[in-house]
């Protein structure tokens, strides 16, 4: 109980009242939300991507490990989700969108604070957070969005678009400076991690925004089965990976298996409505995953202490 309330007071409130500041917002001012979006996307992401890259410290065995889980556990709800969208008749730019909520986690905004809760700081544990959260990204603005653009444009299409997103070079500047390392001036640096930091608070704020324009008649059977894949689904499927697959245990083990248990990844909402592929389904996911998670991560992170 103790450990739930901590959970609750430490990660959820802030989420939700970064949430709520977006609602009222949007309810009195009627924002802008294809402008938030591509704040988000073009500024906000680059530079937290940038950032989080060039000053994370990335051992070769650890690497490999997260690196070989994440696929294995994106490939593995990938398959669930185009399996229950057949099975529900979802198909063209919905079953993408669906299947995007399943397989794109917040490991950023969510899974750090819950991962510095549950280790107490523990650089160690932090950096699975942080390779999972690097990986997330990467995936989400590589994959993620190509699969939006493929919907309406074509692939060849898509794929030219893609180069033309500043991630991809914030993604590799990141690395490459990283591996070199290679200073970068302060005046820069203070710049580039201001864009990080402001990161989280926009893209709450534009989910909150986003769902002040729902209309609740009705959640969609799709919103329920995509939140029972991502929150339920995903840890059993990490659970399997871990322990029958890779043999792991301690530590590594209860941080991969708690990452997997995080709700919707907000940017999966910002980037359904840049390229306006179902947003409100997307928003819809992605706030009903994240207040049924309360529950759900809080049960995670328990069984991850009994297990490992």
């Amino acid at each position: 109980m103790t450990e739930f309330f901590f959970i609750f007071k430490d990660v959820i409130l802030p989420v939700f009242i970064l949430l709520a500041i977006g609602f009222v917002l949007h309810m009195k001012f009627q924002l802008d939300l294809a402008t938030l979006a591509k704040l988000n996307i073009y500024f906000l992401v680059p530079g937290f991507i940038f950032v989080r890259l060039y000053e994370t410290s990335f051992d070769g065995k650890l690497f490999f490990y997260v690196f070989a889980f994440f696929v294995l556990l994106v490939l593995l709800l990938y398959l669930a989700a185009l399996l229950l969208a057949k099975l529900l008749h979802i198909s063209g730019g919905r079953k993408t969108t669906f299947t995007n909520s399943a397989i794109f986690f917040n490991s950023g905004n969510y899974g750090v604070p819950v991962n510095d809760l549950v280790f107490r700081g523990d650089p160690y544990a932090m950096s699975i957070q942080v390779i999972v959260l690097t990986l997330q990204n990467i995936f989400l603005f590589s994959y993620g969005i190509f699969s939006l653009r493929a919907a309406q444009d074509g692939k060849w299409k898509a794929i030219l678009g893609y180069f033309r997103m500043p991630v991809l070079y914030a993604m590799l500047a990141g690395v490459l400076l990283n591996i070199g390392n290679i200073p970068i001036p302060a005046s820069i640096w203070t710049s580039a991690s201001y864009i990080a930091d402001a990161m989280v608070a926009l893209a709450l704020i534009t989910l909150g925004a986003q769902v002040a324009r729902l209309k609740f008649k009705k959640v969609l059977t799709s919103v329920y089965v995509s939140i029972g894949l991502r929150l339920i689904g995903g840890p059993l499927l990490a659970f399997v990976i871990i322990a029958y697959v890779f043999r792991l245990d301690g530590i590594l083990a209860q941080a991969l298996l708690i990452a997997s248990a995080m709700p919707t990844s907000v940017n999966s909402a910002v980037i359904a409505e840049e390229y306006n592929s179902h947003p409100d389904l997307a928003a819809q996911t992605v706030l009903y995953s994240t207040i049924v998670s309360m529950i759900t991560v809080t049960a995670t992170v328990y069984i991850a202490q009994i297990i490992f």
